[in-house]
């Protein structure tokens, strides 16, 4: 079964080719003023347009306004919108009918209990996004380099197409593949060298580590 991956977070064309020669199908960029890995619109655009007809490109906001959203979608011209933040389903239909793009929809987890909440979204996302909940004092709903218990995934309503997020990295992606058997994964301050700071070498080495794990499977 193919794998989608998403390196979540690209701001500079060299980690962008890193990311698309490593076979990524999703690309994403950060529009989220607080995150260090936040993108003007227009550079992202110009990032999107170079991974055209290689990756889909994801523009990740955290409740924003449509008037920013509205620049978004015109500047970056997306695949997908990802929504990282408080959205109700009742906003994520609004976005969807208003710029007539799939829309991800982000949850935190750390809990059985966490999964309950996707009921009311899984027949309006087009897919789902688990992420570890953020550390006490965090002002980043993602991208804090944590995990969270990737066997409660087990028991997820089979209906749910998502990626799996938070804390990958290359020496853990065995385990997080054989726990969860994920349909996609989503790795962003796993290939970075500082906070925001993508590294070629640590996307190519997490790209060679996707591929032994899955390797391994199949053997």
């Amino acid at each position: 079964m193919p794998l989608d991956i998403k390196i979540c977070g690209l701001k500079t064309p060299d980690t962008l080719a890193a990311a698309l020669d490593g076979g990524a199908s999703h690309v994403g960029f950060i529009f989220f003023a607080k995150s260090p890995r936040y993108v003007e619109p227009e550079i992202a655009g110009r990032l999107r347009a170079a991974a055209l007809g290689r990756a889909k490109a994801v523009a990740v906001v955290v409740d924003a306004d449509d008037a920013f959203l509205d620049r978004i979608v015109s500047e970056t011209k997306p695949d997908m919108l990802q929504l990282h933040g408080k959205e109700t389903p009742e906003r994520v239909v609004e976005v969807k009918a208003r710029y007539r793009l799939p829309a991800m929809k982000a949850f935190s987890v750390s809990e059985a209990a966490d999964l309950e909440k996707i009921a009311p979204y899984l027949d309006i996302a087009d897919r789902l996004l688990f992420d570890a909940k953020p550390p006490k004092g965090s002002e980043l709903p993602g991208g804090n380099g944590v995990s969270f218990d990737w066997r409660l995934l087990q028991q997820l309503d089979p209906r749910a197409d998502y990626l799996l997020s938070g804390g990958l990295n290359a020496q853990n992606i065995d385990e997080a593949l054989r726990l969860a058997n994920p349909p996609g994964i989503d790795i962003s301050s796993g290939v970075e060298r500082a906070p925001g700071v993508k590294d070629v070498a640590l996307i190519e080495a997490f790209f060679r580590a996707v591929h032994d794990a899955r390797e391994k499977t199949a053997a």
